[in-house]
This record gives structure tokens, sequence and C-alpha cells, in this order.
């Protein structure tokens, strides 16, 4: 008998330990057999029922908060495997699946991992410890899910020891495009590094940069924080605060931290964007407060919630304010319709969330559709007992199109991508394998096939990029009110490639408009013409705003730095939105001061002929005679014609020719009628000498025509000298601010001053000479005249010196032609005006017996007698005797003496070309 016993109790203790694992029914959500498992990993529910602040025993405890959005996720999945199953893309293939609730909790979700990885017709391990797990055989093969990047990336290290490929839905952390760290995951969703960027080119679009952000303190708040701050920088955009809340509802802590963030909120008065990273129930309770404190902000929402019909449903949620959201890119969903549709008919064994959501739609039968979501959340905190009746059913499949308003298209398109994907990849690794024994394949082979599989749905093709990720794009959703409900609307769509939004009708460019109208800034914009100004203590994007300077201009509001005009071309004053072109100026003919110097430049020339016609009529009077012959006073009348035109080359637009012609032309004229003048002042010179000795060599020394040709043609040489090395060219001058002087650039400022030097050189030995003479008699003397003519010119010239060097733009060539004319009016009036007013006025003065009568008369006017004996004049034949001085006399008398002397060298012309004789006939005095 004992033995029996004994036999018996090892019979049962090895048919126990015989039995392969079974799930705990309390523990798995919904579950279907098939030759290939697929494990899910969806969080049904919100959070876990805890009456302690802490587990104290390492146990799985009781969910509550039944989530109807989740709850369609899970309904997603399975009808996703159903119309695969349905299909003929596996042929004799069946997809099971293991749906698992993780109640928003990372413990949750990695004891359902070590289910996935538990050995397939395992004993009592539910996972074996391997150093090589190539040739394990889990019971599940892949993984959908988890939803919630802090528990992806928990479960994703798990299942990295097999390399079971995980594919989430919703997992949106850019960390998560790793992989290194992540190698077995993968998903049909964007990373949020796209979603920040387009948050961030939204705001910067809208014209916002003072904004807040809320995130949740987990793994993926803290990375979408750390992205968001990095594209908000790249795009001027400042972040004013950054809130925190806790990550699950089981902390305790959440409303004090909801409270705070509001109190936030409120503070920041300047605030009016606000960017949203939690998760729907946290939106949930935000926004309940928020409505109760009255706080209207701009809301951009991020994937987690955009599409929401829990919280679009939350009494009285216009007043929050305008609601911009980023969605997952939908697709054809109809299918998932009809399923919601006969969802009565499908049947509810092991299937948890099913019996439920219909548990709970039948304790608010009599709720109205209004508040049918309420009345499911708040009975959905405690456990109801199911009880199959008749009026179940029949309020589960009356209410039927309850759940389609609740559905997120974006959200269950994903979900059918995800399924989709690995349907196809199965396709292609059953293709030579027997897939309907459980050991056909390991999951890191059906990975390596995952990876690069392309499959179309809905007309397009989809595929997972180099980091595991399905880079669909975002819709771009807002929230407005319609019928007194708030709806969901698609604005405009995000292309991630070109990083540009996708606006197809005019409402929607409307409404982005709108949005512009909406102020979020630290500080007012700085208009166009002014820059923004910030200090060290100071946010970027708190400023202050300065006008931008002189020659800088900003076209656009809010401008770091003003830009620079181009300063050879362009100006702009103060204040400035745009660059002027600058004017190009010069002396031009029809301005005042041009006319009024032209003028003058005619009268000039206008005396000149005037002179040139009374000399020419009085060619035979004395005082014609006396101004050196006919010749030279027609050279000089032609020099000051010359300089009198070449003004004109000063005035107009100035060209090479007209820039070499202008100083070439005036210097050889100016230095020819200098010469001319030279001649007669040595003349004068000649007649007044002191010293005989002298006075002979002077006289051979004295040739008019060599003297003016030797004195001009060293000018000659210069100006050709000057010309052909340096010459005179046409230049912009864009120094001045807002015009450019067009100007003759001299070339050689060496050469220039060599050409006026030596004209002053002339002109001072002209004055030295004529100097000496001054004293001659009144009628007949141009020493005196030549005198006066050379101090102007000498006066006019070393004005223009410091006058030349300071001036300038347009009017520095007025300023020359000023110098010309003063100098040439000075030397012409004084060589020829008083003997046209002689000629003209004094006739009687103007005959032979008058000029021989004032011969005598300043001769008897002499010092003594002595002087007398030395010049005598014979008035019966007008010849004048003059004697050896060395003969004796006194110095008084021989000084009085030579001035007459002078006067009678003065008026003989070319006679003193050779040694004179003491005695000259009258007839050559007549001859003058």
């Amino acid at each position: 008998m004992a033995l029996l016993i004994v036999l018996i109790t090892c019979f049962v203790i090895i048919l126990a330990t015989s039995q392969p694992c079974q799930t705990p029914d309390d523990f798995v959500a919904a579950t279907s057999p098939g030759h290939i498992m697929i494990g899910g990993l969806i969080a049904i529910h919100e959070k876990m029922l805890s009456s302690e602040d802490y587990p104290r025993r390492p146990e799985i405890q009781k969910c509550v908060g039944f989530d109807i959005s989740n709850f369609l996720q899970t309904l997603a999945m399975i009808h996703s495997i159903e119309m695969i199953n349905n299909s003929t893309l596996l042929s004799g293939v069946k997809l099971g699946y293991e749906i698992y609730d993780t109640c928003t909790e990372v413990t949750v979700a990695m004891a359902a991992a070590l289910r996935f990885l538990s050995k397939f017709n395992c004993s009592r391990d539910t996972v074996e410890f391997k150093c090589d797990y190539s040739s394990y055989m889990p019971r599940v093969k892949a993984v959908i899910g988890a939803g919630y990047s802090e528990i992806s990336m928990a479960v994703s290290r798990i299942l990295n020891l097999q390399l079971m490929p995980q594919v989430s839905y919703e997992s949106t952390a850019e960390i998560l495009s790793d992989k290194i760290r992540f190698p077995s995951f993968l998903r049909t969703v964007p990373s949020d590094f796209y979603q920040t960027k387009a948050m961030a080119h939204l705001i910067q679009k809208s014209g916002w940069n003072w904004i807040g952000i809320i995130t949740t303190d987990d793994d993926y708040g803290r990375l979408a924080l750390s992205t968001f701050a990095v594209q908000t920088l790249a795009n001027n955009v400042c972040i004013a605060f950054k809130e925190v809340l806790p990550a699950f509802l089981s902390d305790n802590t959440i409303e004090i931290r909801i409270n705070q963030t509001l109190e936030k909120i409120i503070a920041e008065a300047h605030v009016n964007v606000i960017v949203v990273f939690l998760r729907q129930f946290h939106v949930f309770r935000l926004f309940s407060k928020a409505i109760e404190r009255n706080v209207n902000k701009v809301w951009i929402a991020s994937d987690n919630w955009s599409t929401a019909t829990k919280i679009t449903t939350i009494p009285n949620i216009k007043r929050i304010g305008k609601v911009i959201g980023f969605a997952f890119r939908t697709g054809n969903v109809s299918s998932f319709q009809s399923f919601l549709q006969n969802l009565h008919m499908f049947p509810s064994d092991h299937n948890k969330p099913l019996n439920e959501y219909a548990m709970l739609l039948s304790a608010c039968a009599y709720v109205k559709d209004s508040d049918l979501s309420p009345c499911i959340f708040n009975n959905s905190q405690r456990t109801l007992a199911y009880e199959a009746n008749k009026d179940v059913d029949r309020n589960f499949s009356l209410r039927n199109d309850f759940l389609w308003d609740y559905t997120e298209p974006g959200l269950v398109h994903s979900i059918q991508l995800a399924v989709f994907a690995l349907g196809y990849a199965l396709r292609d690794l059953c293709q030579a394998r027997d897939c309907q024994n459980p050991n056909a394949f390991q999951p890191w082979e059906l990975l390596d096939v995952l990876k690069n599989v392309t499959f179309t749905d809905g007309g397009k093709s989809f595929h997972f990029d180099a980091h595991g990720d399905m880079n669909t794009g975002y819709d771009v959703v807002l929230w407005k009110e319609i019928n007194g409900h708030m709806t969901i609307t698609k604005m405009a769509q995000y292309d991630l490639k070109n990083d540009v939004f996708i606006v197809t009708d005019q409402e929607t460019k409307n409404e982005f408009r709108d949005l512009k109208q909406i102020q979020s800034k630290c500080s007012k914009e700085c208009s166009p013409g002014q820059m923004k100004k910030t200090t060290r203590s100071q946010h970027i994007c708190c400023y202050e705003c300065v006008n931008c300077p002189e020659n800088h201009y900003s076209n656009h509001t809010d401008m770091d730095h003003c830009l620079l005009c181009n300063n050879e071309t362009h100006w702009a004053p103060a204040k400035s939105t745009t660059c002027f072109e600058k004017e190009v100026e010069y002396l031009n003919w029809n301005d005042s001061l041009a006319i009024l110097l032209l003028a003058l430049s005619l009268l000039g020339i206008v005396f000149v002929l005037a002179v040139g016609i009374i000399f020419t009529r009085n060619l035979n009077t004395p005082v014609v005679k006396s101004c050196g012959g006919l010749m030279v006073c027609y050279v000089i009348l032609l020099c000051h014609f010359l300089n009198f035109a070449s003004t004109g080359f000063f005035i107009g637009e100035p060209q090479d020719f007209t820039c070499k012609t202008r100083q070439t032309l005036f210097g050889v004229s100016f230095t020819l009628c200098i010469s001319c003048i030279l001649t007669k002042s040595l003349k004068i010179l000649l007649a007044f000498s002191f010293d005989p000795k002298l006075q002979n060599f002077l006289k051979c020394l004295y040739k008019p025509i060599p003297i003016i040709f030797t004195c001009t043609g060293i000018q000659v040489v210069i100006c050709t000298l000057w010309l052909i090395f340096a010459g005179p060219a046409v230049e912009e001058n864009v120094s001045l601010p807002r015009v450019i002087i067009l100007e003759c650039e001299e070339g050689s400022i060496l050469a220039f001053g060599t050409m006026l030097g030596y004209i002053a050189i002339l002109a001072f030995i002209c004055f030295i000479f004529a100097f000496k003479g001054r004293k001659l008699p009144e009628n007949y003397n141009e020493a005196k005249f030549i005198t006066f003519g050379m101090l102007i010119y000498f006066i006019a010239w070393i004005t223009f010196i410091p006058v030349y060097a300071t001036t300038f733009g347009k009017y520095l060539p007025a300023a020359e032609i000023i110098v010309i004319l003063i100098s040439n009016y000075g030397i012409l009036c004084c060589t020829f005006f008083p003997k046209c007013y002689v000629i003209l006025c004094k006739q009687d003065t103007n005959t032979k017996s008058a000029f021989l009568k004032t011969i005598y008369s300043y001769s008897s006017h002499s010092a003594d007698s002595l002087a007398m004996s030395h010049v005598s004049l014979d008035p019966t034949n007008g010849n004048i005797t003059m004697t050896n001085p060395n003969s004796g006399g006194k110095p008084a008398a021989w000084q009085e003496s030579q001035g007459l002397q002078a006067q009678a060298f003065a008026h003989i012309g070319k006679e003193n070309a050779t040694c004179a004789p003491k005695t000259w006939p009258r007839k050559r005095i007549s001859s003058i």
C-alpha cells in the first residue's frame, strides 16, 4: 500500500511538472491561437490599483481606469491580424496573438516581455539562460508595442537578448532610433526629432518666440524636452518655462504638480503658446483644472493626445483656447469602422478588454451619449461583475458608433502598418520554410527580413529606414468648434524630407494667417529699420529695439543685426528699411554756381575781345606801343582767352579727355602769359639797372622770343611727362555717404604741384622785376600794375592750396575755376585796363608830344642839376642825350637820373637789343 501511494505521488508530480507554461487569466488581456504568435503590449488601463505609496510585495496589482482610446488600439491590432488571416498573404499559416495590458507601468510590461521570451513547450522555467540564443525557440516571434516610449525602451532591452522584433506604433522618443542600444526595435511612426522640428517650425512661422513647455518626468518627456530645446534654439525661439509632471497617475503628487504648473502659466502673462508632451490622462486633468481657472492659451499638442476624443469631449473645452496638434499620417481605416459596427458579433472568449467594455457599457446603459465616456471612466475605477444578458448585447450593438467617435485614425493606421509589416516579412521568410511548424525560424531571422521589407497599403509604399523608423509624416490638426462640438480638422501636412507645411486650400491658409495675429513674445517685435539689442543678463528673446545706424538697414521684423549697405554704390539713412542707390554728382552745367562761373568766364572772354579790338584800333599810339610790342600784346590776350576757355573743361560730366585737357590747357596758356609778362618786366629791369656792367650784360641777354619759348617749353615738358606717366583720369569718389562724386583724379599730385609751382616761380621772378620799376611815370608805367597783378595771383593761389586740400565733393572743380578766374582777371585788369582807360578816357595823353612832355617833366623834377647833366631833351628834334655817369656827380643825383633812364628804356623796344649809344635820335622815340 505504501509503495502504491509513493508511485501515485510521483506520477502526480511528474504530470504536474510536465505541463506546459500556462498564462494566468489575470495577466493576459486577449489571446488567440495560431501557428505564429505575435505579442502585444497596450496600456488598456491608466494605472494600477494600489492602496500604498509603494509596493511591499513583488506582485502585480490590479489595473483600473479603463481607457477607451487604448482599448481601440487593442481592437485595431486584433482586426489587422484577422485581416491577414483572412487574406492570401500567408497561405495556410495563421497568426495568433497574446496581448498584455501594461497598465502604463514598466514593471508590468517587463513581466509580459519575460512571457514572450519563454521557451516553446517549456516545463517550469519561464526563460532559459543561454550564452547564445541563436537556436532558442520562444513562444512568441515578434511583439507589437508598446505605446509609450518609456515602456518600449525597457521592454526593448529585454527583447534584445534574443533579437526579437519589436514594432511600436506610437513610441516616438528619438533615442529609440539608436540601433546600437536598440537593435531589434522598429516603429511605424517618425521619431520626435521630426515632431519637435515641425513644432519649432510652426512656432517660428507663426511669429512666436516666447513659449512654455510641459512634459512628463520619464525618458520620453526628458528626451522630447531636450530635442525640442535644440530645435527652438535653431529657430530663434525661447522657452520661458519648463514644467515636468509625474509620469504615472499612481504618483500621489500629480494633482499638486498640475496646480503648480497652472500657477506658472498664469504668472507668465507674455507666454500665450504652450507645447505639451503629455499622455492623454495628464492632459485630461490639466485641461479640466485649466477650464476651472479660465486659462486661455494656444496649446501645441504632441501626437500622444492631438486627436484624443476623450479630451475634446471635456465639458466647456472651448474655453481652453486654441489647440493645434501633430498627428500621425492617416490612411484607409474604413475596414476598421466596419469591424467596430459588427463588434457585438466578435467572439469575446479570451478577450478581457472586450468583456470589460461590455460590462461598463451595461453599467451606463441609461446614460446619454454625451456623458457616456465619463460614466465609463468613473465605473472603471472599481471592479464590476459581468453578467451576460440580452440587455448587455443590445446596448453593445446599439452604441457601436460611440467607439468610432473615439477612434484615432492615425494611430489605427500606424497599428495596421506594424501588423502588415510583420505579415509581409513572414511571407518572404516563409517562402522556403514550413511556418506551420512553430520551430520553423527564430525571431532574429524574422528581424533580418523585417528590416528590409517593402510593402504597399492604400497605393503607398512603406519601408523602414536605416534607423528602423517609418517616416510617414504628420498631419497638422486644429481643434474647431462646429455645431457646439469640438471637432478635429486637418490643417496641413508636414513633409519630413523638405521640412515644409503643405497647405491645399484657402481656408487653411487663412487659419495659418490667423495664428500670426496671436502674440507670444517676451518683447515687442522690432519693426523694419530696427534691430534687436540684448544684454548678457537678458534672454535672447528679451531685447530692446534700436534704430539702424546710417548706411545700415533691416527689411524684416525682429532682425538680430542691421545689414550693411554697399558703401561704394548705396547708402541708407538711420532707421532705414532699404538701401538707396547713390546719386552720381559732378559740377553740372545747370548748377547755379556753374552758371555763375561760366558767366564770369564769358565776361572775361568779352573783356579780352574788347581789349583786342581797342588795341587793334589804336596800334600807333604810344600807350599800345609801350605794351611791349603788338605781337606780345596779342599773345598775352590769346593766353587770357585760353585761360578763360579752360574753365569750361572743369564743368560737366568728367571724361578722360576733359580731365587731361583742362589742366594742360590752363598750365601751358598761363605759363605762356607769365612768360610774356616776364619779358616786359625784364625790359623794365634793363632800363632801371644801377650797375652799368650788369646792365650791359642783361642787354645782351635780353632775347624775348627765346625766353618765351624756353619758359613755355619747360611747362610743356612737365605736362607731357605728367600725361604720359600719371595723367589725370576719371574716378568715382565713394567716400561721401549718399552720393558718388564723379571727379578728375589728378593722377600725380607731385606733377600737379610741379606745374603750379613752376608757374609760381615765373610769377615770382616777374614780380621782382616789376617791383623794381614801380616808380616810373604813371601814364606809361606797367611795372606797378604788373606788381599788383602778380600779388593778386599769389594771394589767389596761396589761398587755393588749403582750400584744395580740404575741399571735396562736386564743388572742388569750382574752387579751381574761381582761382583761375581771380588770377586771370587780376592780371588782365592790371595789364590792360589802365591802358584802355588812357586810350578811351585820356586821349590827350596818348600822343607823342604828351609822351615826350611826360619824360621831360619827370626829368626836370630830379633831385639836383647833376642828374640833369646826364639826361637832356632837345625840344626841337626830340633827341634825348645821356652822359656817362662815371664822369662824376653826387649819388643822389645819379639815382634820380636813373629813373629817367628806366623810362626811356621802357619805350625803346627792340632798340636796346645791342649796346646802346649815349644819344638816341627823336625818330627812334617816335617810332615806338
